[in-house]
């Protein structure tokens, strides 16, 4: 594999995929190799189906990163299901003012670096901002003057349970040795978010299928995050409930149903499946998706209310994911239910402009400015 190029493994919740690709120009991406697979996804921090999990990792690995000579290394995106974040704030003082360097920032991440227990061990860790002895917050210290340093920090822990799936999988391919783990909502927090409004704190939702992530992303790390077991795909499940109807008609009416629309009232959705036909009022159908989405809306209301650093009332909800299109309407939504700004982002790239795109694009962001400067997490021979 040529030198620039990089491989990387995308986790969600429906849905896995593995690309190959390197940088372009202005920022886009060139991909080489792509392949996805579709399994049965996780729910409550644990796999749904271990195995199964396992053998579609192999099968995107097989069909993408496999067939290409040469690759050593895989990027891997973990999802917020597996990852907690932990927050730290730590200074160390000098005898006299100095000149900050990369070292003296390497030190005060160690020394902020929280315990590691049996369950969880540290991926990664980014620091929020750092404040000089004149009280001034920067991004970057280094090369500033001042007689003190103290850093806040993200550490980024993962599972053990999901890295030890994870590395038996890699096990069965002899070429790859080497796996770097990317929180995938930290990858996602400091791609699609401008610096300048990560300087002030932001929010970012993923909306997922079945899982879904709060953030809140300041400077170049995550201030909260917390994941919850509920995506676009409930919304499904509560329709097939409530109109006892079969799981994939449920799902085909999410697909046709406008929230903004303005049907007459005797208007009706009908859908053909296994020789027979479903109809229902589309009001009653509108009605029914609301009521799922408001059940999500409640719980980014909790997720809200959890983070008490700063007041978000003003701030805009910034949305993704690949749950952000299925429902046309769901922003609009989302923004009278929480009587707020929202904002679907995604990639600002040519064709993958897409928020189902967000963390596959995030995750090749990150590995390719990680290759210039980091050094691969070797997690086995």
């Amino acid at each position: 594999m040529r030198n620039n190029s990089v491989a990387v493994l995308d986790i969600r919740s429906s849905e896995i995929t593995a690309v190959v690709g390197e940088r372009g120009v202005n920022n886009t991406f060139i991909i080489k190799s792509k392949f996805s697979c579709d399994y049965d996804g996780y729910a409550e921090g644990e796999l749904l189906d271990a195995e199964g999990f396992s053998e579609a990792v192999a099968d995107v690995l097989s069909s993408t990163v496999a067939s290409l000579r040469g690759v050593r290394s895989v990027y891997v995106g973990v999802p917020g299901e597996f990852v907690r974040v932990i927050n730290t704030d730590k200074v160390v003082s000098f005898p006299s003012v100095k000149k900050i360097t990369p070292r003296d920032c390497e030190c005060l991440a160690e020394m902020s670096a929280p315990y590691e227990s049996d369950e969880y061990q540290t991926i990664r860790h980014s620091c929020l901002y750092y404040v000089l002895s004149d009280k001034r917050k920067v991004i970057d210290p280094v090369g500033e003057l001042s007689d003190s340093l103290q850093g806040k920090f993200s550490f980024y822990q993962c599972k053990n349970d999901f890295i030890d799936i994870l590395s038996e999988v890699f096990k069965k391919f002899g070429s790859i040795t080497h796996i770097n783990l990317i929180p995938a909502i930290h990858a996602e927090g400091v791609y699609l978010i401008d610096p300048e409004k990560r300087d002030e704190y932001a929010v970012l939702v993923d909306l997922g299928y079945i899982s879904s992530t709060y953030s809140v992303v300041c400077g170049n790390g995550l201030a909260f995050s917390e994941s919850f077991s509920v995506g676009i795909g409930h919304i499904a499940v509560y329709l097939m409930n409530e109109l006892d109807i079969p799981f994939e008609v449920a799902t085909a009416f999410l697909t046709m149903v406008n929230l903004n629309a303005k049907e007459k009232l005797q208007s009706r959705e009908d859908y053909l499946y296994e020789g027979k036909v479903y109809s229902f009022p589309t009001v009653l159908l509108r009605d029914k998706i609301r009521e799922g989405l408001d059940g999500i809306c409640e719980t980014l209301e909790e997720c809200r209310y959890s983070f008490k650093e700063k007041n978000l009332e003003t701030k805009p909800l910034n949305i993704t994911g690949e749950g952000v299109r299925v429902i046309r309407g769901t922003a609009e939504h989302f923004s009278n239910r929480l009587v707020k700004n929202v904002e679907i982002i995604s990639p600002k790239v040519p064709y993958y402009d897409k928020p189902h795109f967000s963390s596959l694009l995030s995750l090749l962001d990150t590995a390719i400015n990680d290759k210039k400067s980091t050094t691969y997490r070797k997690l086995f021979n």
